[in-house]
């Protein structure tokens, strides 16, 4: 059987369309092209096991047309569709309803109609809200304090629901910051992007004490494949980040000016948070990963050098 990647020429998506394509899978891709780039998948495109659809997801008659043609039933749906800019979404809430929950909707409705047994969802920490403790993946009550995390948490819920009713077995993967090469968003982009256009300054939101766990995009596709192989519980939910360890603020502009700009000043706008609806740091438990047999190699802060180096060559 298949595999169908939503947001394939994405971030993520198309980091995971290269490996499932090393895994000698057959994938069919899907991407409407507002963040996804086609050149993050110029690898993926010269196979004859890659099929690349440019639709949207939301134009529910074109997709099932799409996923209907394929001569080969589709297994697995790997769903990384949604919108990653959550100060965009704080802004138009209706970017994270129509990009966020109703990708989900959709592809739910896709997997029902045409009887695709499993599903993989790429979830976030969002979902947890501004707590002090270490999230688990028990953590609650989960208030998220963006519409992007309260979205993934009505999407967690819509595929429970799912579950229950005709879905076989579902993964739902909950990401920290990630980071890696073909970013489209993220503090290494604006890093990077701002020192290009004034190599002299870089302005960064905040005071440069927001701290989170960020994790490469190969551990997490590398974490993602593992339990997908490997835990076959109807229900599989994991939180998925670097061991411990978490990155600053000032510690991701010092190291995007040491390699972009070496003589620009670093001006902090000032306050704990970034924008509205940014959670300035949270503490990952990956017990239950680790219980699973898969922990991380790098540290956040060997993820951020690696990313800085990848997105500037």
């Amino acid at each position: 059987m298949k595999a169908f990647v939503t947001g394939a020429a994405g971030f993520i998506g198309s980091h995971l369309v290269d490996r499932l394509l090393e895994r000698g899978e057959r994938v069919v891709g899907i991407d409407n092209l507002v963040l996804g780039k086609r050149e993050n998948l110029a690898p993926a495109l010269g196979s004859k096991r890659f099929v690349l659809h440019e639709l949207d997801i939301n134009d529910y008659p074109r997709l099932v047309d799409c996923l209907r043609a394929e001569r080969e039933p589709i297994g697995t749906v790997w769903h990384m569709a949604a919108n990653s800019d959550i100060s965009a979404g704080v802004n138009n809430p209706e970017i994270d309803l129509t990009r966020t929950f109703m990708t989900t909707y959709n592809v739910l409705k896709a997997t029902h109609d045409l009887k695709i047994p499993q599903l993989c969802f790429a979830s976030t920490s969002a979902i947890y809200g501004d707590q002090d403790k270490v999230l688990t993946e028990e953590a609650g009550p989960l208030f998220p304090i963006s519409n992007y995390g309260a979205m993934k948490l009505a999407s967690e819920a819509i595929i429970s629901a799912a579950l229950e009713r005709f879905l076989e077995r579902a993964w739902i993967f909950r990401f920290p910051n990630v980071v890696g090469g073909r970013a489209t968003h993220g503090a290494i982009f604006d890093f990077i992007r701002k020192l290009r256009s004034n190599p002299n300054e870089l302005e960064v939101l905040g005071d440069g004490s927001q701290e989170k766990p960020y994790l490469h995009v190969s551990e997490l596709i590398e974490a993602m494949l593992f339990l997908f192989d490997g835990v076959k519980q109807k229900l599989n939910f994991y939180n998925i980040a670097p061991d411990g360890t978490a990155t600053t603020v000032r510690q991701m502009a010092e190291a995007g000016v040491r390699v972009v700009s070496p003589r620009a000043k670093i001006r902090y706008t000032g306050g704990s948070k970034g924008w509205v609806g940014d959670v300035p740091r949270f503490r990952y438990s990956i017990d239950k990963l680790k219980k699973a047999g898969w922990a991380p190699k790098m540290t956040s802060n060997e993820a951020i050098e690696c990313a800085v180096r990848e997105n500037v060559s």
